[in-house]
């Protein structure tokens, strides 16, 4: 069975135990049937990762897909945006085959309907895995066309028109790709630009033989802030395997807390678009609502989880969201995530200003922040219950329960929540000083693990 490899967005296991080229043609064939069954466009637009075992895969899922007579489109090489955009700008459905930042032994299947609509566990992912499980249907069809089409200069064409990057002052910038597809997208989109680009580990590499591609890990950001100061850049930017988050470091080599870059695209945002909505995750800092709130905005919080943010995108007509964990979605974007894009806000509101980033982002870090810390529990439900106890009655606190639980003091908030694949509780700390922060996170941790 494939309960193990068909995760909450997306389809992720490891490479020739699980994910097979047999389950790839498999999956293939379902997902075709659930896109009949949606009424979608009878052609699919497939792209992959630099994975060794990507291309493989895209083609059994490829045939799997046309033996129903269905057609597809191989965009060949792409970052997951790139595939969201081929997806929203050909209003077809899409397949992307990348384990974004697991190491080299996974790789994975990221489906989306026609102009990049999520396909996650309630929109549709339950019944095409429930197809696979029941095998391949016995009907005889005409072979759908399998076709190749490059779309590389399409997506900086269409990148370059949300944003005007045409006056900007000569910047020097550090990008570390961690050998994944920031290496094939990011030389594509900054030879249009008044910059001069310090590449590292932009060769394609699977295997990732130099650090894994997660930068929402210090430890795989440590190359790119030691390039930045040994050069003196403006600014670093790092990308994972996919190349659908970015991260940033600023000039002195610090590390840029993802929400002060929400708040910063948010402001951005706002004066090109007055009075819109904006979403942001609940696990992002304060200073995100305050921002938006003091620009004109409406802050809308959403759960963790690009299902969620999409959706709520999709509800309130929002120009906007951001989480923490470095995802940022555009609605001139088809409502999706694009680390570039993202990426291409922070070097134009640099390259505007007479100002360094670090400078720039200032009035967007007003709290200290515990980042996020896993405790392994034995029942996430039970410890989160004896913190409610604690905190709950207290004189001035406000709990609730979207996403976890929250607990909301006067200059103070923590989140708890139990992650959906581990043993794990994760804590998210912020207050308006650095004491108190070390204090409220010392004494939930405290509580938690005895």
């Amino acid at each position: 069975m494939t309960s193990s490899i068909f995760k909450a967005y997306d389809i992720r296991g490891l490479v020739d135990s699980e994910l097979t080229e047999d389950f790839a043609f498999s999956t293939g064939v379902a997902v075709a049937r659930f896109l009949e069954q949606e009424r979608e466009p009878g052609t699919i637009v497939v792209g992959e990762d630099m994975r060794p075992s990507s291309p493989k895969l895209a083609s059994a899922f490829s045939a799997g897909v046309t033996s129903q007579g269905l057609d597809v489109i191989r965009i060949g090489l792409a970052s997951t945006d790139m595939l969201y955009f081929a997806s929203g700008s050909l209003n077809m459905p899409g397949a992307m085959f990348t384990a974004s930042h697991n190491p080299a032994a996974y790789n994975g299947i990221k489906l989306c309907l026609s102009g990049a609509r999520p396909i996650g566990k309630e929109s549709g992912l339950v019944t095409i895995e429930n197809f696979v499980n029941q095998g391949m249907p016995m009907a005889l069809r005409n072979v759908g066309i399998e076709k190749n089409k490059i779309m590389l200069e399409d997506y900086v064409d269409y990148l370059l028109t949300l944003l005007d990057l045409s006056e900007l002052r000569p910047l020097k910038i550090v990008i570390d790709a961690g050998n994944g597809m920031g290496g094939y997208t990011a030389p594509a989109v900054f030879k249009r630009l008044n910059a001069e680009v310090i590449e590292m580990y932009f060769e394609l590499d699977g295997t990732f033989p130099n650090h894994e591609a997660n930068p929402i890990e210090p430890a795989n950001l440590i190359d790119l802030q030691k390039a930045v100061k040994k050069h003196g850049a403006d600014i670093g930017l790092a990308f994972d395997g996919d190349a659908d988050r970015c991260f940033l470091v600023d000039e002195k080599g610090d590390l840029v807390n993802p929400s002060a870059l929400t708040a910063l695209i948010a402001s951005r945002e706002l004066k090109k678009n007055p009075g819109s909505n904006i979403i942001y995750n609940l696990i992002s800092s304060r200073a995100v609502k305050e921002v938006i709130e003091e620009e004109g905005g409406t802050a809308i919080r959403s759960r963790v989880g690009h299902s969620y943010i999409k959706k709520l995108m999709a509800e309130t007509n929002a120009v906007f969201g951001g989480e923490h964990s470095g995802h940022f979605y555009f609605r001139e974007f088809w409502k999706a995530d694009s680390g570039m894009l993202a990426a291409l806000h922070a070097i134009a509101a640099l390259g505007e200003s007479n100002i360094s980033i670090s400078k720039l982002l200032k009035p967007f870090n007003r709290y200290f922040s515990s980042g996020e810390i896993n405790s392994t529990v034995d029942d996430a439900k039970v410890e989160m219950e004896k913190i409610e106890s604690i905190y709950g009655p207290k004189q001035g606190v406000e709990v609730d329960h979207l996403d976890g639980l929250t607990i909301n003091g006067d200059n103070w908030w923590f989140n708890l929540r139990a992650s959906n694949t581990e043993p794990l509780l994760r804590l998210n700390v912020e207050a308006s000083t650095a004491a108190r922060m070390d204090k409220v996170r010392n004494d939930v941790l405290n509580t938690i693990r005895g």
